[in-house]
């Protein structure tokens, strides 16, 4: 575990009322979590994160990190879809557990409706801070700190920590915060020194939490800053409070796939593996010799297999008319088939001259991105799934 230690230069933060300092501070940080609630599962380089231990971490080392602070940064919560909408209620929940101090919601979070988000606010008395809604104090130790998302919030004589979505180029011109924290998705390694504290970025998706230590002076100097990333790995504990909230919101998801099972139609235009086999036996073969017919497979031995977010992209035409919508509905169309890659075979079927799609990067890139595939290389992965010439010009 890498430690940044920034001899940080006696920063002029001379604070007018100097009483209660000469004191250490922890500050914990997230942001930037955008609805991830914990990893998928796709890619063993990318298991780090989740909410269940993020909350066992900070538990169970309370002693050792005290005084500190729990903070996000804003642009945490997910997007306003049904499953979105769980995301949300889940993560909130967690947050109440975990102890946070503060909670900004900024432009991603604010474009949910109020009448959704107030009431799992007021349930969970989340202390949220509003970019034009002014600041909240909180004590640590000996120090008193106002936290704001609100730039014009500054106080006066007191230790000051502003929570913006502001990019870094932009963060880094804000004058008079002690301390800035941004949420913009960008990331920053190491504390910067800005013209009157410190820079520090929450770190995307929640798989790292940061930790800021900040020792301040008799004369309310910062005089040094320690700074490290905890990794919340896959071997670490989990708060099982957290985990059954997690449990509830499977359900939920779980749900609405349910729901969904009523769509299936008998005469869509996805027609499945076995009917293209029909005409295409030899690639049919060689498409059972890879990966993609077990990703159905995979997703039930991970516990996904009702997680819609999980399911589009392990079945063929999910969420489409005529798709995949269940292993009760529509089994036959479990896993990464042929359709999947080159379209729906009706039309095709309909019409024996008409191509089929050729598969193209971008279809890849939908559910091969960076967080879930990042080893991804399109010639590369190609190669391994193409049947066209090892079939016919072998």
């Amino acid at each position: 575990m890498r430690i940044f230690l920034v001899l940080i230069f006696l920063l002029p933060l001379m604070l007018a009322d100097a009483s209660g300092y000469g004191a250490s501070i922890n500050i914990l940080y997230t942001g930037a979590m955008k609805g991830e609630l914990e990893p998928c599962g796709c890619s063993p380089k990318n298991q780090s994160g989740g909410l269940t231990r993020l909350s066992a971490y900070v538990s169970s080392n309370k002693d050792a990190l005290s005084p500190y602070i729990m903070i996000d940064a804003g642009n945490s919560l997910a997007e306003d879809t049904a499953q979105g909408r769980f995301k949300i209620e889940a993560m909130l929940d967690s947050f109440s557990i975990i102890g946070y101090d503060a909670v900004a919601l900024l432009s991603r979070d604010i474009a949910l409706p109020k009448s959704f988000l107030n009431p799992i606010i007021e349930k969970n008395k989340t202390p949220v801070l509003f970019a034009d809604g002014g600041g909240r104090i909180v004590e640590a130790g000996a120090l008193k700190i106002n936290v704001s998302a609100d730039e014009g919030a500054r106080s006066s004589g007191m230790f000051n920590v502003l929570l913006t979505e502001k990019p870094l180029v932009d963060a880094r011109l804000l004058e008079g915060w002690q301390v800035i924290i941004t949420s913009s998705g960008e990331t920053l390694d190491e504390p910067e020194k800005t013209a009157s504290g410190v820079l520090v970025s929450g770190y995307q998706k929640g798989k790292r939490l940061g930790i800021l230590g900040l020792e301040v002076d008799k004369k309310g100097l910062v005089t040094s800053v320690k700074h490290r990333w905890q990794t919340l790995n896959l071997d670490m504990s989990e708060d099982m409070l957290v985990r059954e909230i997690l449990k509830v919101y499977d359900a939920k998801v779980a749900g609405l796939l349910k729901d969904e099972e009523a769509k299936a139609v008998s005469d869509g235009p996805y027609l499945g593996i076995e009917a293209c086999a029909q005409c295409h036996q030899p690639f049919a073969e060689h498409w059972r010799t890879t990966r993609h017919p077990g990703a159905f497979v995979d997703l039930e031995k991970a516990g996904k297999s009702k997680d819609p977010e999980c399911v589009k992209c392990h079945t063929t035409g999910y969420a489409k008319e005529g798709g995949f919508y269940s292993m009760a509905a529509t089994p036959g169309l479990a896993g990464v088939q042929c359709e999947a890659c080159h379209g729906p075979g009706k039309w095709h079927l309909e019409d024996l001259s008409a191509p089929m799609r050729p598969v193209q990067e971008s279809i890849c890139l939908a559910c091969h991105t960076n967080d879930n595939s990042p080893d991804f290389d399109f010639a590369k992965y190609l190669e391994k799934i193409s049947h066209v010439e090892r079939i016919i010009y072998k």
